[in-house]
């Protein structure tokens, strides 16, 4: 991962620095570049539990950096269907590859309709002030 701010096209995206792949009824999600540039080094990642709700809007985990312990917010609600357990031990993954090897978590989505409410890359960027 290079050094500068990238924000995927197949992703959509939460004003709260958070990013959701949509792919039918269900979503991984994850922060944004962005966010994890805020945080600087991710040491801890509280993994939620499997088939816990999340709320579009609301905290559903915290990611600890050398700098702060930040809420995580969702992008879209509906139920954890899985976690990535690899960031228990690697949390870092999170700053080096926040779109892949450092997803979150996959819900399956409860209101599909919530998805029209996020932005593109463009709408992002621009939220960013870039």
């Amino acid at each position: 991962m290079s050094d500068e701010a990238s924000y995927p096209e197949d992703l959509l995206y939460h004003p709260e620095h958070d990013w959701a792949r949509v792919e039918g009824e269900r979503a991984t999600l994850g922060i944004t570049w962005y966010a994890q540039d805020q945080l600087g080094e991710v040491v801890f990642f509280e993994l939620p539990a499997v088939g816990s709700t999340v709320t579009k809007d609301s905290a559903y985990a915290e990611v600890e950096s050398v700098k702060a312990v930040s809420d995580v917010i969702a992008p879209l609600s509906g139920e954890i269907v899985e976690v990535n357990e690899a960031l228990a031990d690697g949390p870092q993954a999170i700053n080096e590859d926040p779109y892949g090897e450092g997803w979150l978590v996959r819900v399956r989505l409860s209101d599909s309709s919530e998805v029209e409410a996020l932005m593109d890359a463009r709408a992002y960027s621009s939220s960013l002030g870039g």
